[in-house]
């Protein structure tokens, strides 16, 4: 039997790899991508952690989880009257589900239409082959391809508390965190990082009262300061409890749920009994399977993939990209190294630029920044200039009824270059990608200020802080 052979394959199917396959395909490279991602019924479901248990569901049960609390909460304000407003947890769990199978069937489709070969299984090195590397995939058939270029997507997985393994039924990684059957009257998160916050917002919404535990004693400490306070003002005034500072004891799951021992930024000593515990204290690269020993792929002491600034490992023609390797574990950054590594491939040169990166926090209200922050730019030494703008001035929010919050540019002192652009507010998941532009292109603040901007749109809001760098608001 004459072993299939590929220009390139890709060993994971999630935002980093499937991107990677289509832009080699595009490129007109013979492309196979291998990704053992499981549907309900034990077939393939491309995307990765992402569309399976992360970006995607998360951001289906957040927008069911706010209309729910707009229909209590904030219809009333609007002059609509709702009376006996019910949940149907099974239905939004569903409607979650359906939202992962578009996405699942959509990358399916993309690759029937880029002719990418597509393998249900695990993918490992086996060893260095005439023409390439010789890779097994343990799916229902087990079999053997080579690919003269391999990149490895393989993400990463969620990161356990020692002593506290998850079991999915009371200590719940994210991906247990979007299977809760009903919603617990009590429930604790460890962590207040992306995951924690967005999956604390959905429960709180639906009913829960919620606890987050967080060791730092800074709440958000990669967001800018400022921006940081104005948010968690926001979720204490939602009755979201964040204690910070705190140190995690001994954690105890059984039939009732979970008791939490931990003590305060005081010292005191505490016990917190919940239903669920959900806990999110970051993840670890995904390498347990890949045989990188086999062939001899440099791993750091963290587990993931050695690379340089183009994604190359230490092999000739082994690249990695996204969660397995250094940098932010963030969707979009997967997909612009695979994109990158692609074009590398053909000879071309593929760009990355870390600087301008998006983060996004998708709570209510939505956190999002781009660049620097101010912390960070007085920690440098560097001189800057700095305006904000708040949503309470602005008519789009007002109309929306959503004015919590402000945009905030940070500029050069100097060259009035735009260092950095952070919001918290309403729908500013959008408006960052207009910061993300202008930094890409080296503008000034005074640019932003001089771009006309649809009125009323929340947009204003950004150039009025652009106009607040050279303290010339027109609305504030």
């Amino acid at each position: 039997m004459t072993t299939k052979q590929f220009d390139v394959v890709v060993i994971g199917g999630g935002p980093g790899g499937y991107i990677a396959a289509i832009r080699a395909a595009q490129l007109g490279f013979n492309v196979a991508c291998i990704d053992e991602w499981k549907n309900a019924k034990g077939g393939p479901a491309l995307g990765g952690t992402c569309t399976n248990v992360g970006c995607i569901p998360s951001k289906a049960l957040l927008q069911s989880s706010e209309h729910f609390e707009h229909a209590g909460h904030g219809f009333a304000d609007h002059g609509i009257k709702v009376s006996g407003l019910a949940l149907d947890i099974d239905k939004m769990l569903a409607r979650k589900d359906q939202v992962v199978k578009q996405n699942n069937d959509g990358i399916t489709y993309l690759f029937k239409k880029n002719k990418i070969t597509s393998f249900h299984g695990r993918g490992s090195f086996v060893k260095a082959a005439e023409g390439g590397y010789e890779i097994k995939v343990a799916g229902a058939a087990e079999e053997t391809i080579v690919g003269k270029h391999i990149i490895v997507a393989t993400g990463s997985n969620a990161r356990a508390l020692p002593g506290a393994a998850f079991d999915e039924e009371n200590i719940l990684s994210n991906d247990g965190a979007l299977r809760i059957g009903a919603v617990p009257k009590k429930l604790a998160l460890i962590g207040s990082g992306v995951i924690g916050l967005e999956m604390g917002s959905v429960w709180r919404r639906l009913g829960s009262e919620v606890t987050v535990l967080e060791a730092l004693p800074t709440f958000l400490g990669a967001v800018d300061e400022q921006i940081a306070k104005e948010a968690k003002k926001a979720f204490d005034k939602q009755g979201l409890k964040i204690e910070l500072g705190v140190k995690v004891g001994e954690i105890k799951s059984g039939k009732k749920g979970v008791s939490i021992a931990w003590t305060n930024a005081k010292g005191e000593a505490q016990v917190l009994d919940v239903d669920k515990l959900i806990v999110s204290i970051g993840r670890v690269p995904n390498t347990i399977g890949l045989a990188a020993d086999a062939v001899g792929l440099a791993l750091d002491e963290r587990g993931a993939i050695t690379v340089d600034g183009d994604c190359k490992t230490n092999l000739p023609n082994v690249w990695a990209i996204g969660d397995v390797v250094r940098g932010p574990m963030l969707a979009h950054k997967a997909e612009e190294e695979g994109v990158a590594v692609a074009e590398r491939i053909a000879g071309q040169h593929g760009h990355v630029n870390f600087n301008t990166i998006p983060w996004v926090i998708y709570t209510h209200p939505e956190i999002a920044w781009v660049g620097q922050t101010e912390q960070q730019l007085k920690a440098e030494g560097r001189a800057y200039k700095a305006g904000t703008f708040p949503f309470l001035a602005n008519g789009r929010a007002r109309a929306l009824g959503d004015t919590t919050g402000m945009v905030k540019f940070l500029a050069d002192a100097a060259t009035d270059e735009i260092l950095g652009v952070h919001m918290v507010g309403p729908q500013v998941s959008e408006l960052i990608s207009e910061a993300v532009v202008a930094m890409e292109f080296k503008a000034s603040a005074e640019d932003i200020a001089r771009i006309c901007h649809a009125h009323p749109s929340l947009s204003e809001a950004t150039k009025e802080a652009a106009l607040a760098v050279d303290k010339r608001t027109l609305n504030f």
